[in-house]
């Protein structure tokens, strides 16, 4: 296969998971359809903007509640990080243990993500996607550091951070791929 192809397809990809996420809650949806777009390509089959936008819209009829879930894990977050800025008794350790949570269930979507196709239930995918999250802990490093690759692209030039999204679905995929075959 053409490496170039290869990475030259993520980066697309990651435009596609960036526009298609743009409302934020369709988040997982747009990760999900971005990877089965990678999985289509890498098994030769014939696959475009057409396919993902399809991919997309079926994966974001039980995919937003998931990015409602995000938002509110962020939420939790934020009041997590305000009662450490107010310096409640407990609040630094607090905070360490929701920036774990927010990354560790961020990770799991993203593992479900990897795993979703058309018919799947978003529930029993974040569900095993949580085991395999702890089952995998080498997976699900190679995640986190792909996630912040991308936080600390959009940090330093807002726009890298739009492509680096392909290349965590990438990583995502090859995670899930390593998975299934062991």
């Amino acid at each position: 296969m053409d490496r170039f192809g290869l990475f030259s397809e993520c980066l697309l990809t990651g435009v596609w998971i960036a526009v298609a996420a743009l409302p934020l809650l369709t988040f997982p949806a747009a990760f999900a359809a971005g990877t089965r777009h990678l999985r289509r390509h890498l098994a030769g089959e014939r696959g475009g903007l057409r396919e993902f936008a399809a991919d997309a819209l079926a994966a974001a009829r039980g995919g937003w509640l998931v990015g409602v879930s995000v938002g509110a894990a962020g939420a939790l977050l934020w009041l997590d990080l305000a009662a450490v800025r107010a310096g409640l008794p407990g609040g630094p350790f607090v905070g360490a243990v929701g920036i774990l949570a927010l990354i560790g269930y961020l990770v799991a979507v993203v593992r479900a993500a990897a795993c979703w196709e058309p018919g799947a239930a978003w529930r029993p995918l974040l569900a095993d996607a949580g085991r395999h999250t702890v089952r995998d802990p080498a997976g699900s490093l190679l995640l986190v550091c792909g996630m912040a690759v991308v936080v600390l692209s959009g940090a330093l030039v807002l726009p890298l951070a739009v492509p680096v999204v392909g290349a965590v679905a990438a990583a995502a995929t090859a995670v899930e791929a390593r998975r299934l075959a062991r």
